[in-house]
């Protein structure tokens, strides 16, 4: 090997990374560093919300609450009537066991006889009897007492039967509780996390527009709508006749519901939310409405906003997720949301999405 050659192995190898590339890297890295400096500025220095995108974020809350309070009412219906179902089959099934338990000791009662008299058989028995009419009585009683046994065997056969159908009902039944029970409980943390979201941006409000809300002004305090106070002065009685009486008592619940607060999941009396308070309403007059506000558009017959009467039902959003009980006038009574009582309301304060009326 050469002495070139062998200087040129001893050369020490250089590190990938030159001089000239580091400070490549390093200036890249300050730039980088001023750009985000000033991007992160730009961040810092945007317009907080204005209170119209508060107030549409509130909305928008709400309304996600409110659809998932329908979803939580139509479970807890379901599991209301599985649980119903559940408790009249353990009682049919509590029946049954005393039934198959009386059995159970009709059948006993012919084993112990058989055992006292030594389990001989009738024609054995028959055998040995003393006179040709103590034969035939004898007969005559032994045919009777194997009629009653096999009459009781069969009793007994089949309650076994009858009541493993029961329990095998109230199994399936049961399972369908438990899995409505897990619906309820997922809706109804929807429905906490969704109002927990409403109350955080609520609070970011000016006084007078959280005031607004809290009227259940779906408009605002500055909106084009002013909406009508949930006093009962305020309400338009007698300027249009409802069509039945059903109807008529049915808006005189609504106007005595005036005041009294949302409460998401209740049917009345001390409070409502909103299918609640047109289902108790029209319970007053007679007429039993399902629970949902889904549920409740199909119930009745449809009708235009044009037709529309005291005591009718108006439903507002695409998802069918609000309703209330129309009063005349372009009014309506309904339960706005949590912290809203219940309120006489322009129909046109939200999103008109159809009409029904149950009777």
């Amino acid at each position: 090997m050469t002495a070139g050659v062998a200087a040129a192995h001893r050369k020490p190898r250089q590190h990938p990374l030159t001089s000239s590339t580091v400070r490549t890297a390093a200036g890249l890295a300050l730039a980088g560093a001023a750009t985000a400096t000033v991007l992160d500025g730009t961040a810092q220095a945007a317009p907080p919300p204005s209170t119209a995108q508060l107030r549409s974020q509130v909305d928008r809350y709400y309304q996600e609450a409110e659809e998932a309070t329908e979803r939580y009412n139509g479970a807890k219906e379901k599991a209301d009537r599985a649980e119903a179902a559940l408790e009249e089959l353990r009682d049919r099934a509590a029946r049954r066991t005393e039934r198959l338990n009386a059995a159970r000791n009709a059948l006993g009662s012919y084993a112990t006889a058989q055992y006292r008299e030594g389990g001989m058989p009738p024609s054995v028995q028959l055998m040995l009897s003393s006179s040709p009419g103590q034969y035939l009585e004898r007969a005559s009683l032994a045919h009777q007492a194997g009629s009653r046994q096999a009459v009781a065997v069969s009793r007994y056969e089949r309650e076994v039967r009858e009541i493993r159908e029961v329990r095998t009902a109230a199994d399936a039944r049961l399972a369908e509780l438990k899995h409505e029970q897990a619906g309820l409980a997922r809706h109804k943390r929807t429905v906490e996390g969704k109002l927990a979201e409403a109350r955080r941006v609520l609070a970011e409000l000016p006084d007078e527009e959280r005031a607004a809300v809290e009227r259940g002004d779906v408009s605002g305090a500055a909106g084009a709508v002013t909406a009508v106070r949930a006093d009962r002065s305020a309400a338009p009685r007698g300027s249009m006749q409802a069509p039945t009486e059903r109807a008529a008592r049915a808006v005189a619940f609504a106007y005595s519901a005036l005041g009294k607060p949302y409460v998401w999941g209740a049917t009345g009396p001390a409070a409502f939310d909103c299918s609640g308070l047109t289902q108790a309403a029209w319970q007053a007059a007679g007429v039993s409405l399902p629970r949902t506000t889904y549920t409740q558009i199909n119930a009745g017959r449809r009708i235009s906003r044009s037709a529309l009467a005291p005591g009718d039902l108006v439903f507002f959003y695409s998802g069918i997720s609000h309703v209330g009980l129309y009063v005349g006038g372009g009014q309506m009574i309904h339960a706005p949301h949590p912290g809203a009582p219940v309120r006489v309301a322009p129909v046109d304060e939200m999103p008109f999405a159809g009409a029904s009326r149950p009777v």
